[in-house]
């Protein structure tokens, strides 16, 4: 699972200038689909079986749930999730949430608001305000997708807590992320690994990696100033921050009051978790 590192890349003059002055250039709506799309590219060279993970979730959306609701997308990222969700449950709204001021601001000029079906909020999950700044209270369905697994296991127990406050009783949180296997699933864990690397060798995928997509993306002038904020809010590398195996999840969402938690969905570590509130 791709994780924030520290990413090196050069500036261009036209950059440099704008970082000067605080202002970025105009994005067009094509040029932040682009963007989108590279996005997508790099995810799925990171995850092989990302639609199919993503197909699980919204089927179970679509049983558990129904297709008129409303959703909560955490790190939404560029939007990836809310726009499946959308295009496939017409009735539906989403409410988006990231702290990333170059993918909210990717999101918002290459995706929109879906005919003002979807909302974009620019907020800090791992802080305890973040609530405050949605623009509804009660939420049918929370979702996340290769997103949870930057947070702490400290930060993580919070979230999950203020998630449970947000759904509506019988709602229901589904994560979909590469969650590991305890301590003592040594030899699963390897064999998890070798996996991935036997599916890269069987089916290669050329496309950009994490850290290439990034480094262009900060370096392009008409982002000039989402990229100073970026690395205002993001200083330093988040590579190795430690984080919840499978088992702590689970003791996470019952500790937060969530109930029926189980794994929907599972290739190896890559896992869907759902839990009802």
């Amino acid at each position: 699972m791709p994780t924030r590192r520290a990413v090196r890349y050069s500036r261009s003059p036209d950059t440099r200038a704008a970082a000067r002055t605080g202002r970025s250039g105009t994005l067009s709506a094509s040029a932040a689909r682009e963007w989108r799309r590279r996005w997508d590219q790099q995810q799925v060279h990171e995850v092989r079986d990302r639609e199919a993970r993503f197909e699980a979730m919204l089927d179970a959306i679509e049983v558990l749930v129904g297709r008129r609701f409303r959703a909560l997308d955490l790190g939404c990222g560029t939007g990836s999730t809310s726009e499946r969700i959308l295009r496939r449950f017409p009735a539906a709204r989403s409410v988006a949430i990231d702290y990333d001021p170059v993918l909210l601001r990717i999101g918002r000029s290459g995706l929109g608001t879906l005919g003002g079906r979807l909302t974009w909020v620019d907020a800090d999950l791992r802080t305890g305000g973040w609530p405050r700044r949605l623009p509804v209270r009660r939420f049918d369905v929370a979702v996340s997708t290769t997103a949870l697994h930057w947070f702490s296991p400290a930060q993580l127990g919070e979230l999950y807590r203020r998630v449970a406050r947000l759904l509506r009783p019988g709602g229901w949180f589904l994560n979909g992320d590469r969650i590991s296997y305890p301590p003592g699933a040594r030899h699963v864990r390897d064999g998890a690994r070798s996996a991935r690397r036997l599916s890269r060798q069987r089916n290669p995928r050329p496309g950009e990696t994490w850290d290439a997509w990034w480094s262009a993306v900060l370096d392009d002038p008409r982002l000039a100033a989402e990229a100073e904020l970026h690395r205002r809010r993001y200083p330093r590398a988040h590579g190795g921050t430690p984080t919840l195996d499978l088992d702590g999840h689970l003791r996470a969402l019952r500790r937060a009051g969530f109930r029926e938690i189980e794994l929907i969905w599972t290739h190896w570590d890559n896992r869907v978790l759902a839990a009802m509130r």
